[in-house]
């Protein structure tokens, strides 16, 4: 696989770095969408197929970057057609659908890689990086806070359509929590102003409490403010040596509070132009050609789903759910 050929389906927001990411790695894109292809193509040199049967039958890798609740009907289409898949967050609506994704995948013997970049940010990195030094000691806590301008488009305020702010925004640190502290057993959500009638309010908050089956705790809180305010995100992970945190109001530099140790700093400061969504996308051409693992799998995929899936049971019902509930 010398030049790799890749389709991109969706023209929306998010696609322009993932096409700038295959650019800078030398791939030949091909996009197709109902809106908005033409002026991908012109802006990133790729090619323009007329619809999604036609690109799947001309690349090598799929790169789904449209709304969340088209996500399993592309991916499950790519993999029939034996083409490997690239899939932004959420992988699906439902952990089911999403097990489905994974389970074909395996069968048809093709690489399913759940895009959920805030991973290749080099801040968390490196928290992952500390944590797996044994820098801070076993995890006992863990806080994230993430708030962001409420996109325009509406599907991302209709639940059913996969749309709402954990599965949307929330969701990065839900992979986040799971990344750093394990799986989780229990789910417990709020969020003000609720959903009514499947719309969900602008601005809106909501708040998860996960329970870790090591017994960490993590506090996860996602907003969708006014648009034009600035984006905010914080990570905080305490554990029985000391503490992890950034935020990213304050500097771009990770703060370690830790008793004396051995380990060291694996990872060298990162340029500002080295884009997390480039790092992300290397990482699953690399683990394509090497037959290797990405950062991020297929099961990884699933496990942030059930999590959100649970939220919003956990919302609907007033009480704590656990993940065996969660249909997959």
């Amino acid at each position: 696989m010398s030049v790799l050929r890749v389709g991109l389906i969706g023209a929306g927001g998010i696609s322009r770095v993932h096409a700038d990411a295959w650019r800078a790695l030398g791939a030949e894109g091909i996009v197709t969408s109902l809106a908005g292809a033409e002026a991908i193509a012109a802006e990133f040199g790729m090619a323009v197929a007329p619809d999604v049967p036609t690109l799947l039958s001309q690349v090598d890798v799929v790169d789904i970057v449209t709304p969340s609740g088209t996500h399993p009907a592309f991916a499950l289409a790519a993999i029939e057609a034996g083409v490997h898949v690239v899939c932004e967050k959420p992988l699906a609506p439902t952990a089911a659908e999403a097990q489905r994704i994974v389970d074909a995948a395996a069968a048809a013997g093709v690489r399913i890689f759940p895009a959920h970049v805030v991973r290749y940010f080099s801040e968390y990195a490196r928290i992952k990086e500390q944590i797996d030094a044994g820098a801070i000691g076993e995890v006992a806590t863990q806080r994230f806070f993430r708030m962001g301008s409420a996109p325009s488009t509406p599907w991302f305020f209709q639940e059913s359509a996969g749309g709402g702010v954990i599965r949307d925004l929330m969701i990065h640190d839900i992979d986040q929590a799971l990344w750093f502290a394990g799986p989780a057993v229990s789910v417990y959500s709020v969020q003000n102003p609720p959903t009514v009638d499947d719309v969900v309010p602008r601005p809106v908050t909501a708040q998860v409490v996960l329970t870790h089956a090591s017994g960490a705790i993590s506090h996860l809180q996602a907003t969708w403010v006014a648009p034009g305010l600035p984006f905010r995100t914080s990570v905080e992970v305490s554990g029985s040596l000391g503490r992890l945190a950034y935020r990213s109001a304050e500097d771009s530099s990770l703060r370690v509070d830790a008793l004396p140790t051995a380990a060291t700093d694996y990872m060298p400061p990162m340029s500002p132009t080295d884009s997390p969504y480039f790092r992300e996308i290397a990482d699953f051409v690399d683990a394509l050609r090497q037959g290797s693992p990405a950062r991020v799998t297929g099961a990884d995929g699933v496990a942030a789903v059930a999590v959100a899936e649970a939220a919003y049971e956990s919302i609907a019902s007033g009480r704590p759910v656990t993940l065996a509930e969660v249909s997959r």
